[in-house]
């Protein structure tokens, strides 16, 4: 299925539902978890994205990706969430690295305690500032696809994204002060 036959649709069946939610369904689920810092509010959040992307797919015009109003419906229902009176902190934080090469036990571990570091410190920021960092480094999206998402400007989303990595650079150093070979 593609964005152009999705934009042309009134209503959703289930198996175009299905589909959205295979294609998109782990990328909704890890912003939304980057936005609430809680695995049970992501997996309420992403069943709700789906419904509301079940419900409301006559809103979807074709102006952006599916993709991307996807994670536009994401980070409106995370808000809302974080809004109401159970948002809880993050209790564990269980990064994905995808599978390349097959590394030692070691250096997996490694390469795993690294990951979550950065993923510690990133959740750490501010929510304006991970919002774009999030959105730039995992998502891929472009600095227009973002402020789409963020309903801001670009120079906005260039600003942000500058002081995020700037913020993240300087956490990083500071929790490691020594340097890694």
């Amino acid at each position: 299925m593609s964005d152009e036959h999705l934009k042309h649709i009134s209503a959703m069946d289930t198996s175009i539902l299905e589909e959205l939610m295979q294609r998109y369904g782990q990328d909704v689920w890890s912003f939304a978890y980057s936005l609430t810092r809680s695995r049970m509010m992501a997996d309420d959040v992403a069943q709700d994205v789906f419904l509301q992307a079940y419900l409301h797919v006559a809103s979807f015009r074709g102006e952006s990706s599916a993709k991307t109003w996807l994670l536009k419906i994401t980070r409106n229902i995370s808000l809302n969430y974080r809004k109401s009176a159970f948002v809880r902190k993050v209790l564990l934080i269980d990064a994905v690295i995808p599978k390349q090469q097959e590394h030692s036990a070691e250096q997996s571990f490694l390469e795993r305690e690294a990951s979550n570091e950065v993923w510690r410190q990133v959740l750490r920021l501010s929510n304006k500032y991970r919002e774009v960092l999030v959105l730039h480094a995992k998502y891929q999206l472009s600095l227009p696809e973002i402020a789409d998402v963020l309903k801001i400007p670009q120079g906005t989303v260039k600003s942000r994204l500058f002081g995020a990595r700037k913020k993240l650079s300087l956490m990083l150093t500071e929790d490691m002060p020594y340097e890694l070979n």
